[in-house]
């Protein structure tokens, strides 16, 4: 691997740029016309322009990203997360171009991608998946399986993709009977997929989720679990490294279920396997597989030393991984803050515009990882991620304390971002004494605060 094209913008553009630098690889940033004075433009040894500032013309374009990396000479592309990067035909694509992806073969991303495909794996597996139905085909058939399953509240939820698209609460039949076109709408305009399926839902639930990596030679290994409860519509604002709060036989037996479900599915590269956990009882249940790099990463980064980028580059090129498992240990807490352009008092509203002045402390304990500068553009054609502050620190209360001192020092002049929440949040009593569900910020925290 000598050349490698870097399929995606923002803050993770600049993070697999760094990678690059790293292992000593030509790092080429594919970019609409929106981006080409990035600072992951600026930071890339090389750039080629795709297409007009749309996603859908440049980015989501299997097409034009392939031609970029024949046209650059690449022999690699890496798709971070987001955009193409969980797309079976971008990696057919790059193997029929002999272009070496940097993730999973098609095949394990097509079984791990579906929900109802890794769940059927993770049953057969032993592993805890719930009672979820099969693909519905309307919505009488849903209200038929909801009847079967006779255990009100139920989620609907997209066979294909993550993120919250396509999720509904329903309480009873009626909730059913009008949630479910929504669902399944949303469902296709998302992931090109409108199946969605049924499950019970977890009142009070934790989300955990294990970091694997696993090499071609067939070694498996997982960097511990994350916290990453703190949730608005089902998207994480803070996440934490390790899981606070989980009885350790708990946390082992997530860990171990994430590696053994990743060796049933043959799964090669980084990934995560995500679990809700019943706050009650500790019951854990099989959620999803995440076959890329996740936007959460560097919190595991920070307490295991193990650089999961590098690691997937190193995969890619044939190697064997780094280090054994018996070398994995998680050593303090971290805790990552996902700064947003948006306004949390309009309902999140996004608030693209030009960055005026961008400062963040950086001290011992401190990473930021952004695109952000002083006159940068957040984009309104893209996601409004701006930059993710983590923290290291002993424990949780000394990362909680150290991300509060650092997001009081943090500037972003010129548009209206969610750190005056995040500060909020860190210091809410609950959830210092943690740990929270993924129902509590939007159902206590979210309408005091808003009140005030």
């Amino acid at each position: 691997m000598r050349s490698l094209l870097i399929a995606n913008r923002g803050e993770i553009a600049v993070r697999i740029v760094r990678a690059c630098f790293d292992e000593g690889i030509e790092s080429v940033l594919a970019v609409s016309a929106a981006d080409t004075d990035s600072l992951a433009a600026r930071l890339a040894d090389r750039v080629v322009v795709i297409g007009p500032a749309s996603a859908a013309e440049s980015y989501l374009s299997v097409n034009r990203v392939v031609a970029a990396a024949l046209y650059a000479g690449c022999d690699a592309l890496h798709p971070g997360y987001g955009f193409l990067s969980e797309r079976p035909e971008l990696v057919n694509a790059c193997e029929e171009n002999k272009i070496t992806y940097v993730g999973p073969p098609a095949d394990i991303m097509r079984r791990s991608g579906s929900k109802l495909g890794a769940r059927a794996v993770a049953e057969k597996a032993g592993i805890p998946a719930g009672k979820g139905t099969p693909g519905l085909r309307d919505v009488e058939d849903a209200v038929r399986a909801a009847e079967a399953l006779d255990n009100f509240p139920l989620l609907l939820k997209a066979s294909a993709g993550g993120g919250g698209r396509g999720m509904t609460i329903v309480r009873d039949v009626a909730d059913l009977r009008e949630g479910f076109a929504r669902s399944s709408t949303e469902a296709q305009r998302a992931f090109g997929d409108g199946t969605v399926y049924l499950e019970p839902y977890i009142e009070k639930a934790r989300h955990v989720e294990v970091q694997i990596l696993a090499d071609t030679h067939g070694t498996v290994c997982h960097l511990g679990e994350r916290d990453c409860s703190t949730q608005r519509r089902y998207q994480k604002i803070i996440e934490e490294a390790p899981g606070a709060g989980l009885p350790e036989e708990l946390a082992e037996a997530v860990r171990t279920s994430a590696v053994e479900l990743c060796r049933a599915l043959g799964y090669v590269g980084a990934g995560t396997v995500e679990f809700l956990v019943d706050a009650k009882t500790h019951r854990y249940v099989f959620l999803e597989v995440n076959a890329r790099v996740q936007v959460e990463h560097p919190i595991t980064e920070m307490v295991t030393g193990v650089d999961i980028v590098r690691e997937q580059l190193r995969i890619a090129r044939g190697e064997r991984l780094s280090f054994r498992q018996e070398d994995v240990r998680l050593d303090g807490h971290a805790i990552e803050c996902r700064i947003n352009a948006e306004d949390p008092r309009t309902d999140f509203r996004p608030t693209p515009g030009r960055i005026d002045r961008w400062t963040v402390p950086q001290g011992a304990g401190v990473r930021v990882d952004t695109y952000a500068h002083d006159g940068a553009v957040v984009a309104p054609w893209y996601d409004s991620l701006v930059a993710k502050v983590i923290v290291h620190a002993p424990d949780r209360p000394a990362a909680i304390d150290l991300m509060r001192r650092t997001l009081d020092r943090t500037r972003a002049e010129g548009i209206s971002t969610t750190v005056d929440v995040h500060r909020a949040i860190l210091g809410d009593p609950a959830f210092a004494a943690g740990p929270v569900t993924t129902r509590w910020l939007e159902e206590q925290f979210l309408p005091s605060w808003l009140a005030d």
